[in-house]
């Protein structure tokens, strides 16, 4: 694309340039939306705006050297991404470009980020015949030697008929027509408009949860796959780490990490992290099922802007396999940043806090793209949305984070003051809801863990005595509380420390099964119940703060991410020394 200076059909002038903010006459067959080229380089932009004869361009590249003169050209499509094996253990800028085969810099109107020779054959298995009739979202073939998955080549949305042309087994190029259903080319790898939702049967109630390995959120907070999830917290409350954790453990099939305005520094040790982590799922490494978009705080502000819309249309893309996806944007602060700028040089009208009016639509769309669903070929498939939201100040009632909250199922908030006590991950239970716990809950009662819903609501309700208990404990003293109500507080500490706390730098904690969870918080529970007797029995309440608590305290650390046994024979332990109180 880059590097022509013809005036083909169509092609106008730069009339001016305002940092990403082009304008340009004379440019024919255009819609809003449409990609064009900018200058002799063909730098990527895309129509915002038409007023009569003059196009309002967004570019996704650095302007500098552009200048009113210059030749805009129509690429007659709107911006879109090439979906394809190559995405899987990559890492892509945000209009899904390669960066790790471009180097340290892509070459300026490079629209997919390949050098010549770049292209990677994949082994391709046909699962039709020749001369078969299938319908949209039906499977042609598999790719296979792609990491851990096996993937699929579907018919596109819209298309349907005979199979002709189909090639045979063996390798292909990334781009080559494995065959045509109705006169359109099926290829390896296809382009789709980001801003489009890909089509769906139907949606799905979201009943399966993602287990994500953090005893907080599985246990108090858990959320659905297809559901979708906001992180709000401020500066140095852990979201980052915490994001990455859910990366790392949670048990989707694929991981879509959008690194969307963050420091580079930051998404380089991600880069570095996932390609040494072993999947506890398949023994390889991590990377192989995660695409990464890094668009971080020094690059393009549009295509920071186009990041989100491009990650949500890969996990799209896997969904329709039949996979299930996840998809972790850190942050949207920063996107619906990027909106407010685009906004203030475009003339738009401000609202809250200067941003857009259209914020909330916005926000809503983006999340509005999450669900469960059966695909147009009859696979399920989900798409979870993990949103970090970063107040300004912690102020939790800024634009972004209320206008999220309204269209998310579950919010994690991060506490400061947690942080500060270096309780991680700093999930404040007073601050935080799910609306798929009740679902999900029921369907452990159901199911493999019938004991859940109770276990949770007791966990919950002792959180909740313990923060009611704590303003008086601050101005009145442990001392001043009747002896069941110190056991309470000691209760909340216990489980706390014992089951909530949680390091991510931990090889023995960092993840937690179920198992695991379910017994430590049985464990915690068993010994508050006990200490609960000895101060009906008549035994001081200062007494039994004064027990060493540690077995239980430490069983989260001397257990394995699996090991419900350890911890059962520690909570033994705990349970034989309270039964020596005198």
């Amino acid at each position: 694309m880059g590097g022509t200076t013809d005036t083909a059909p169509g092609t106008g002038r730069i009339l001016r340039v305002a940092g990403p903010l082009v304008e340009a006459g004379e440019v024919g067959g255009t819609a809003m939306h449409d990609l064009v080229a900018l200058g002799p380089d063909g730098l990527p932009g895309e129509i915002v705006g038409i007023r009569d004869s003059v196009v309002t361009v967004q570019a996704y590249e650095y302007t500098g050297g552009l200048a009113p003169g210059m030749p805009v050209r129509p690429l007659g499509r709107p911006l879109s991404a090439p979906l394809g094996p190559g995405l899987l253990g990559g890492i892509h800028d945000g209009l899904l470009r390669p960066l790790s085969a471009a180097g340290d810099w892509l070459v300026p109107g490079a629209l997919d980020g390949h050098a010549d020779g770049e292209r990677v054959a994949r082994e391709f298995v046909p699962l039709v015949e020749e001369g078969e009739t299938v319908e949209p979202g039906a499977v042609l073939g598999e790719i296979r030697g792609v990491g851990p998955l096996t993937l699929r080549v579907l018919v596109p949305p819209g298309c349907a008929g005979p199979v002709r042309g189909l090639v045979p087994p063996g390798r292909h190029d990334e781009d080559a027509v494995l065959a045509t259903v109705a006169d359109t080319p099926v290829r390896m790898t296809g382009q789709w408009p980001v801003r489009t939702p890909r089509p769906v049967r139907a949606r799905l109630d979201s009943v399966r949860p993602l287990h994500t390995g953090q005893r907080v959120i599985d246990l108090l907070f858990p959320v659905a796959l297809g559901s979708t999830v906001a992180v709000p917290g401020g500066f140095g409350t852990g979201k980052t780490v915490l994001l990455q954790q859910i990366a790392k453990w949670c048990d989707a099939d694929v991981i879509v990490y959008v690194g969307c305005g963050e420091r580079g520094n930051e998404m380089a040790d991600l880069i570095e992290e996932f390609g040494a982590l072993t999947d506890p799922r398949t023994g390889g490494r991590l990377v192989e099922r995660t695409v990464i978009v890094a668009n971080t705080s020094n690059m393009p502000m549009m295509a920071r802007e186009a990041s989100i819309h491009t990650g949500i249309t890969v996990a799209e893309y896997f969904r329709d396999m039949g996979l299930d996806v996840v998809v972790i944007a850190d942050s949207t602060s920063r996107w619906a940043e990027a909106l407010r700028e685009f906004a203030s040089r475009t003339g738009a009208l401000p609202a809250e806090e200067g941003y857009p009016a259209g914020l909330a639509s916005a926000v809503a769309a983006f999340y509005e793209r999450a669900g469960a669903v059966t695909t147009l070929g009859g696979h399920s498939g989900s798409v979870t949305v993990i949103g970090a939201v970063s107040p300004p100040g912690g102020d939790m009632a800024e634009p972004v984070t209320a206008h999220t909250q309204r269209f998310v199922r579950c919010l994690w908030t991060l506490d400061r003051d947690l942080a500060y006590a270096r309780h991680y991950p700093a999930v404040s239970w007073a601050g935080s809801f799910s609306r798929d716990a009740g679902t999900l809950t029921a369907g452990h009662a159901a199911g493999d863990d019938p004991e859940l819903p109770a276990r949770r609501a007791r966990v919950a309700g002792l959180l909740a005595e313990a923060g009611r208990l704590a303003d008086l404990v601050d101005l009145l003293g442990i001392t001043a509380l009747p002896d069941q109500e110190r056991v309470s507080v000691l209760g909340g500490r216990l489980v706390r420390e014992g089951l909530l706390q949680q390091s991510a730098l931990s090889e023995q904690d960092a993840y937690s099964a179920p198992e695991k969870t379910a017994a430590l918080a049985e464990a915690v529970l068993a010994v508050v119940d006990r200490c609960r007797e000895l101060v009906a029995s008549g035994v001081p309440a200062a007494r039994v703060e004064e027990i060493d608590f540690s077995p239980v305290l430490r069983a989260r650390e001397e257990a394995g991410p699996h090991d419900a046994e350890t911890v059962g024979r520690l909570r033994a332990t705990m349970l034989d020394r309270l039964r020596e109180v005198p």
